[in-house]
């Protein structure tokens, strides 16, 4: 699949002082960041930051405090100047925009979520959510009906004449989400937008954010220092580290092949059972039995083949059933056909199914099928997968 470029971001850098360029000077001539604070006194916050976002994903940002996640949010849309660098936004340069420019870019493409709801408290739910477009010097009649879809989208239809003070915080959180949303931007840009809540609370809000991510396909930047949250949301996550990038990856790519000590660290303990997924750990789906062969053809596969099962799949290879070593030599003795004799009734899961679900079927089915959405077998598992995609080496 052809992955399109949405976010561009290219040798970014930021060192806070009004002037930088001995610092910037002395990085670009291989000096480190405390080579940097020693000889100038000036902190390098973001240094040769290269990365894409690509369109409709998820894409998490997470470090630990210090590592330079939110500024670079903050740089993408220019809520901080970046000092050298580019950031291009379906091909423009957000980074050497003018003024007229970036309040087009960030009217047109981009959306804000905070940590702080930063909500207006005298104000309704429904004017909270129309502020932006407001200030866009949007009709009112035309932003109250944006403003209501965007509440009817976040779950928020019925209270848009309540105060924010009267909300919960996971409520006040989905209206400065809607907020966000009432503007219709491509991008979503979202600092550590769960991590006022409470743990039960915000795991509900992730849900629901994967669940508006499938119906409205944005693409969305999150920040976070919390692992599990990016194991969950994110499409693919980015670790910093000082400033710098540490790596970038899936999740399955990060735990499994870290790229340094520090990545090392950073994910051990990690419960691997929740983000392997049955794709990960699946086996081709070979041999396999024609529907419309005998039960000679199936038996002969599974003696050559050293096995006691085959999946049994029709013309388009969707899974019709299993037959069993035992039952097919009783059906032969009957003369009864591979449909007749064949388990039609068989558990399946779906490529994307995490391994701890798949834990307690594969105690007592195995081999299982893994099959998509239009039921086409694409893979088998076995306990020994299982198994080994469990065992986690100390770091």
């Amino acid at each position: 699949m052809i992955q399109n470029e949405k976010i561009e971001v290219r040798n970014l850098t930021k060192i806070f002082a009004k002037k930088p360029q001995k610092a910037l000077s002395l990085l670009k001539n291989g000096a480190s960041k405390q080579d940097v604070l020693e000889k100038t006194g000036l902190n390098v916050g973001l240094y040769n930051i290269n990365f894409d976002v690509y369109d409709g994903e998820i894409f998490v940002i997470m470090g630990l405090s210090g590592s330079g996640k939110s500024t670079l949010l903050r740089c993408l849309n220019r809520l901080i100047d970046p000092t050298d660098g580019h950031i291009l936004i379906d091909g423009d340069d957000i980074a050497t925009a003018n003024s007229e420019e970036l309040r087009e870019m960030r009217r047109d493409k981009l959306g804000m979520v905070f940590q702080s709801f930063a909500l207006i408290p005298h104000r309704s739910v429904l004017d909270n959510v129309a502020y932006g477009l407001e200030i866009q010097g949007v009709a009112k009649e035309e932003r109250v009906k944006s403003a209501m879809e965007a509440i009817e989208t976040v779950g928020l239809k019925g209270h848009e004449a309540s105060k924010t003070t009267q909300l919960s915080g996971g409520m006040q959180q989905r209206v400065g989400l809607a907020r966000a949303l009432a503007t219709d931007p491509d991008i979503l840009l979202m600092d550590e937008a769960f991590s006022a809540l409470d743990p039960l609370i915000r795991s509900e809000m992730q849900d629901e954010l994967l669940a508006l991510e499938d119906k409205m396909e944005k693409t969305i930047v999150f920040v976070s220092h919390d692992l599990d949250e990016a194991l969950k949301l994110g499409d693919r996550i980015m670790i910093m580290n000082d400033g710098y990038i540490a790596q970038i990856g899936t999740a399955e790519e990060i735990l499994t092949n870290p790229a340094d000590d520090y990545v090392a660290k950073f994910v051990a303990g990690v419960d691997r059972s929740k983000i392997f997924t049955a794709e990960a750990i699946m086996k081709r789906a070979d041999p396999i039995v024609s529907i419309n062969s005998g039960l000679k053809v199936a038996l002969q596969l599974m003696r050559e083949h050293g096995i006691s099962s085959l999946f049994v799949v029709g013309r388009d290879k969707s899974l019709k059933g299993i037959i069993h070593v035992d039952s097919a030599v009783e059906g032969l003795k009957q003369g009864k056909t591979l449909q007749d004799t064949m388990i039609k009734d068989v558990p399946v899961v779906h490529p994307d199914t995490p391994l701890n679900e798949l834990i307690p079927i594969i105690e007592n089915t195995s081999p299982l099928p893994v099959a998509r959405e239009d039921n086409r077998l694409v893979g088998i598992i076995v306990r020994g997968s299982v198994l080994g995609a469990l065992a986690i080496e100390e770091v």
